[in-house]
Formats: structure tokens, sequence, C-alpha cells
């Protein structure tokens, strides 16, 4: 007969899932912060529960079933956080006004560091850089709630459709016709979403330092050489979005706060497994944030860049308000 489960055991036992349970959460909720709120009320209730733990799945499993259902409850009655491109609006023209919208609860990065893409975990395949992407959260918001959580379980955990039916509360067949609808929605959304996201090649690398020289030097004519095409640009919380190398180029010239070389500084960081900066800008000597900028390359040159203008998000990622690094101008 063995020793009943204590709560030193559940602390000891659970605590180094938190990060895959941050990623589970954050691709549910669309917020770091709303996943971190949703990781502490999923391990309260484990916690109180856990006496009653009988073991016939793994603790893993179980604390998945109670961080999907703590989300699911959460999403009741939450709006979806959508990215620009997702309001359904068609693109922006770079000389019209800039129209912010402070009541849209807007889609935010997560920092690579807090749902351990790269970490080495035993769990990687939760904590993938394919799994917690900026273009599949954004895909994901596009989802129904329990749509969501059926797809994430199947597609990313890699769960049985009895697994999720358990988990979700629903039969098994109800799980395999929701995610063929899921998938459906997601690929008409995000065509794209099933190519491959590895670390950035040499090319990429290289095309990426001269993206960070042409906006700290404000060589916006360098710019437009360095994007895609159809490259898209969106910074939540202004509404609008813009399509294409010249709009984006034009959308800066006229937009930007930055006069001439220098007014910008770009600190690298990692957010949802993809190239970040911190972005700083100069005003009166001194470089004060300015934006959270997440990059995605298409190919070799950059496909879609999102600024997110939340001020928070600087202490999320463990960036200071003003930056005094050495290597400022």
């Amino acid at each position: 007969m063995t020793d009943k489960p204590t709560n030193e055991d559940f602390l000891r036992l659970a605590d180094p899932m938190r990060r895959e349970l941050l990623a589970h959460c954050y691709r549910m909720m669309g917020s770091v912060h709303d996943a971190e709120d949703q990781v502490q009320e999923t391990y309260l209730r484990a916690w109180r529960a856990y006496d009653g733990f009988e073991g016939r799945s793994s603790l893993r499993t179980w604390l998945y079933r109670i961080a999907t259902t703590t989300c699911l409850t959460a999403l009741d009655n939450r709006s979806r956080r959508p990215l620009p491109t997702g309001l359904g609006a068609p693109s922006t023209e770079a000389s019209a006004p800039l129209a912010q919208d402070g009541e849209v609860p807007w889609l935010e990065p997560a920092p690579d560091a807090m749902t351990g893409v790269g970490a080495d975990d035993p769990a990687a395949v939760v904590t993938s850089r394919e799994s917690v992407r900026l273009a599949l959260i954004a895909a994901l918001q596009h989802l129904p709630p329990r749509q969501r959580a059926v797809l994430v379980l199947r597609d990313v955990l890699r769960w049985k459709a009895a697994e999720v039916a358990e988990a979700v509360g629903i039969s098994t067949a109800a799980v395999n016709s929701i995610l063929q609808r899921a998938r459906a929605q997601l690929s008409e959304v995000s065509p794209h979403l099933d190519d491959p996201v590895e670390p950035l090649t040499t090319e990429q690398q290289a095309h990426l330092e001269r993206y960070v020289a042409a906006f700290e030097n404000y060589d916006v004519d360098g710019l437009v050489h360095l994007f895609t095409e159809d490259a898209i640009w969106e910074m939540p919380p202004f509404v609008g979005w813009y399509q294409g190398p010249e709009a984006i180029a034009e959308l800066t010239r006229i937009h930007c706060p930055a006069q001439g070389p220098g007014d910008l500084k770009l600190v690298p960081i990692a957010a949802n497994g993809q190239p970040a900066f911190a972005v700083y800008h100069r005003a009166d000597g001194v470089y004060g944030q300015f934006a959270i900028m997440v990059v995605t390359f298409s190919g070799d040159r950059v496909g879609h860049v999102g600024m997110f203008f939340e001020e928070s998000l600087f202490e999320t990622f463990g960036m200071p308000a003003k930056w005094e690094g050495s290597e400022t101008k």
C-alpha cells in the first residue's frame, strides 16, 4: 500500500511543468498576462484537489486538463484577442491618420524565456517554435474557445481523441467533428501555418542585421528592399494594417517619430520563437521605451512585423523603461 500523496509532493512534481502550462494557456488566451493568471488558477485548483488524484493518468495530463478547463471558463465572457489584420478591414493607406482602439483586448507576444522555447525540456514538443509562433497564436483567436482547445490538444500536444474528449467534456465523435472544422477555419485564415519554423539561416541573419541597421540609421529607402512584396506591418493598439514595402516605408516616413539616424535603438530579445526587439526612441537625448517588435521571415525577406505598443510588455520581457546600454549612439 502506497503512502497518500501530500501537497509537498504536488509542489515538487508539478513546479517543473509551469512553463509548458504557461505556453498552453498562452495559446488559449492570446495574452501572456492572462496566461499567467490561468496557470496560477490551475495550480491552486490542482493543489486543493491533489489528495484525490488517483494517478489514473500522468500528473502532466491531469494538470493540462485542469488548465484547459480553467482557460475555457475564463474565456466564457471574454472577447478574442485579434491583431489588426484579424478585424476584417482592408489594408490602410499609409498617409491616413493613425487610429487606435484601447478597448480591444489585443493579442500579445510572449517571451521565449517564459514559454520555454529553445529550452532543454523533455516535453519540447509543447514549447517548440511552431507551437507558439505569432501567426499560430493569432490564427487560434479566430476559433471559438472549445474549437481552440480541441485543436491545441490534438494537433499541438498530440493527445488522442479520447483524451481530448475527457478533458473538454464531450464525446470522441464530437472531438473529431470539431477538429475538422477547426483545421478548416485555421487553413482559411492562415494558409501557411504548415510551413516549418526553423532557426534563422546565415542569409536570414545577415538580412536581419541589415533590417536593424536600416531602422537605426533611418534608411527608409533601404527598408523597401528588405520586405517581401506582400509583407504586412501592424501595430496594435492602432487598428490599421499596411501591406507592401512601399506602404511600410511611407508609413515610416509619415508616422514614425524618428527624424534621423540614431533616433531608434533596436535591442534584441526573443519572442514567440522568432526574432524580436525592444525598440527605444530617443527624445531629449534619452532612449525611452517605444514598442516591442516581432519579426517574421518569409524565405529570406521579412514577411510580417508586429509592433506592440503596450508599455507593460517591456516589463514582461524584462526590459528597462529607458535604455542606457553601451551601444547607444
